[in-house]
C-alpha cells in the first residue's frame, strides 16, 4: 500500500478496539518515522513520550477532550517541545554531529554563534513556539507511517497540557506537551466517523499554479 492509499484510509478514529494492541515492531517504525524528521538547524527540540502504561493512560485521560480514546487506544505518543533553546543543549546536539561524522568540535562554531545569538534576543516563550512548531513536522511524518502500516490513530491538540506535564513531569525535564496521538485498531461498531467518506478540498481549490 502506498502513503497516498494510507492516507486516503486513515481518518480521526473515534473508538479502538480494546483487545488489539500495536505490535512492538509497528511502534519502533513509527517511533523512528518521527525519530528521522527534518527540524530547525537539526536540533530536534523536542521529544516523544509513549505510553503503554493502562495507568498512566488513565491519569491522562483527566485532562484528555476525548478521555475514551486515551484509555482503550493501544498506545499514546506525546509531542513535548524544549521549553527553551540554551547554549547547552545546542552544542549538545553540535558536539554529537562533528562525533559521529569524525570532525572537530567546533567545526559548526561560526553557525551556532549565530544561532545562539538569534536565540538570546527571543523569550523563552518565543523559543517555546518555535520548537513546538518542530515537534509537528515529527508528529506527521508519525501519523503518516502509522496511515501507511494500516494503524489507526487520532492527532489530538485538545488535552489538558498542564496534566500531561504533570503526569510524565515534563517540566523537570525541560519540556512542554504539544500533541498527542492515540495509535489502535478502530472499533468498527463504536467508531461513528469510519463509514464516513473521506472530505478535503478538491485540488482546484487547494493548489494556488502560478
Amino acid at each position: 500500500m502506498t502513503l497516498i492509499d494510507g492516507l486516503n484510509w486513515r481518518h480521526a478514529t473515534k473508538a479502538y478496539d480494546t483487545t488489539k494492541k500495536v505490535s512492538q515492531e509497528d511502534l519502533n517504525k513509527i517511533v523512528e518515522a518521527a525519530r528521522l524528521a527534518p527540524s530547525s538547524s537539526g536540533l530536534q527540540p523536542f521529544r516523544l513520550a509513549v505510553i503503554a502504561d493502562q495507568g498512566i493512560k488513565n491519569q491522562l485521560a483527566e485532562g484528555a477532550f476525548n478521555p475514551e480514546c486515551m484509555r482503550e487506544c493501544s498506545h499514546v505518543l506525546v509531542f513535548a517541545a524544549w521549553d527553551e533553546y540554551t547554549e547547552e543543549r545546542i552544542d549538545t546536539i553540535y558536539n554529537k554531529t562533528t562525533d559521529e561524522r569524525d570532525m572537530p568540535r567546533g567545526r559548526f562554531d561560526r553557525y551556532t554563534d549565530m544561532i545562539k545569538n538569534m536565540y538570546a534576543q527571543q523569550t523563552s516563550e518565543e523559543h517555546f513556539t518555535h520548537a513546538a512548531k518542530q515537534a509537528y513536522i515529527a508528529f506527521g511524518l508519525a501519523l503518516a507511517q502509522a496511515a501507511e502500516l494500516r494503524i489507526d490513530s487520532t492527532p489530538a491538540e485538545g488535552f489538558d497540557n498542564e496534566v500531561v506535564d504533570n503526569v510524565l513531569q515534563l517540566k523537570e525535564k525541560g519540556l512542554r506537551s504539544v500533541l498527542v496521538l492515540y495509535l489502535g485498531y478502530r472499533d468498527e461498531e463504536r467508531d461513528w466517523l469510519a463509514p464516513m467518506k473521506k472530505v478535503r478540498n478538491d485540488i482546484a481549490d487547494f493548489v494556488l499554479t502560478y
